[in-house]
């Protein structure tokens, strides 16, 4: 019946985007996926996107569909992020962004939480909102960071940790989750998600292919490490996947003239002052030369993460990404998706993370 009633939503979703335009979309595959969140106030996507893999993939998995807290993940990126910037001297990268690296790298040393167990939320709102947290919080690394102290004390770590969970909340140690006791460890533990089994891929042609790569982006914090594919094969990588029932982690711009969330697609328009949002439209031929010109003049940033769940085609068989935002379903009139045509993902796509059963065998073989 849960399967019946997403197939019946994701139908109605490409009635209302026909009925809003000109654009209709078949299916070549939909993967099914838990709903649709809302960020709020906040830079979370790289968290949004990838928890919303995550229960994805416990879907996948054949486990019931679970809402996974985002805000305990968030908090302990936080407490790491605030421990680099210190020691790089106040001369690294503290700010609300980050990766989908960020996430399992944090599933690894704490585990996760359902939502029921953490809301993330200790202020007098409903809504998720970071603005006078972030303020806060910077201010008291970059104060410390500003002491004349000649050497640290051992407080501001315990200090920082308090004020994060003033606005957060205390880490639950334990928590009773569908009449059972977890720790964060243990509930991982119970899902049988394995962090070590996804990869992250990017393609730029001033890193040499198929190694494994630092990608030069603000929010790549940790500098954890990326394998470079041609672009052919990095679109090969998140067709193969999708097709495979596979979603994707999506890393990358929405800063483009030819992405509108509120109309439900993203295109490069050949002629820029075309209706794209009308109707289907003749679009830029992306190769990696184009695609490596606009990352160096910051024309291409990585300035948002979002979860692909499917593969279409329009009436001219033009592939296009279904894509879930973190804005909340009822962002747009199509429950908080959105397609993103195959030039605007050559164009756009900065990074991806996938399964490592969801890679083509014969770049799985060139990366080892």
């Amino acid at each position: 019946m849960k399967r019946f009633l997403i197939l019946s939503a994701a139908l109605l979703m490409v009635v209302a985007l026909k009925a809003q335009n000109d654009y209709a979309f078949e299916p070549i595959n939909d993967i099914e996926t838990s709903t649709v969140k809302s960020q709020d106030r906040t830079g979370t996507c790289w968290c949004y996107s990838t928890v919303s893999f995550i229960e994805t993939e416990l879907m996948r998995m054949g486990q019931e569909e679970v809402d996974l807290s985002e805000m305990y993940i968030v908090k302990k990126a936080y407490e790491q992020k605030a421990r680099d910037y210190v020691r790089y001297h106040g001369k690294g990268n503290f700010s609300q962004g980050g990766q989908a690296h960020d996430v399992m790298n944090e599933l690894v040393d704490h585990g996760y939480v359902p939502e029921a167990a953490y809301s993330g939320i200790r202020y007098d709102s409903e809504r998720h909102n970071h603005t006078e947290m972030v303020s806060v919080v910077s201010h008291m690394l970059d104060g410390l960071l500003a002491s004349r102290s000649r050497t640290l004390s051992t407080a501001w770590e315990p200090a920082f940790e308090a004020a994060l969970a003033a606005y957060l909340g205390e880490d639950p140690t334990t928590f009773t989750y569908q009449g059972k006791e977890y720790t964060p460890q243990s509930y991982l533990e119970s899902t049988g998600f394995q962090p070590e089994d996804y990869v992250e891929f990017t393609s730029y042609t001033h890193h040499p292919y198929y190694q494994p790569v630092i990608l030069e982006v603000p929010d790549n914090w940790s500098n954890d490490a990326y394998y470079n594919l041609p672009l052919d094969e990095l679109m090969e990588v998140m067709e193969y996947s999708l097709k495979k029932g596979y979603s994707v982690v999506w890393d990358g711009d929405v800063s483009h003239k030819g992405f509108s969330h509120k109309a439900g697609v993203a295109v490069v328009p050949a002629d820029k002052d075309a209706e794209f949002d009308k109707e289907p439209v003749e679009e830029k031929n992306i190769d990696a030369n184009y695609r490596q010109k606009m990352f160096n003049n910051h024309a291409t940033t990585d300035d948002h993460l979002m979860h692909l769940t499917g593969l279409f085609v329009d009436k001219n068989q033009t592939r296009y990404y279904k894509t879930k935002n973190s804005w909340g379903g009822d962002s747009n009139d199509f429950g908080g998706f959105l397609f993103m045509s195959e030039p605007y993902m050559k164009l756009s796509t900065v990074a991806i993370m996938v399964h490592k059963d969801a890679i083509p065998e014969h770049i799985a073989t060139k990366i080892q």
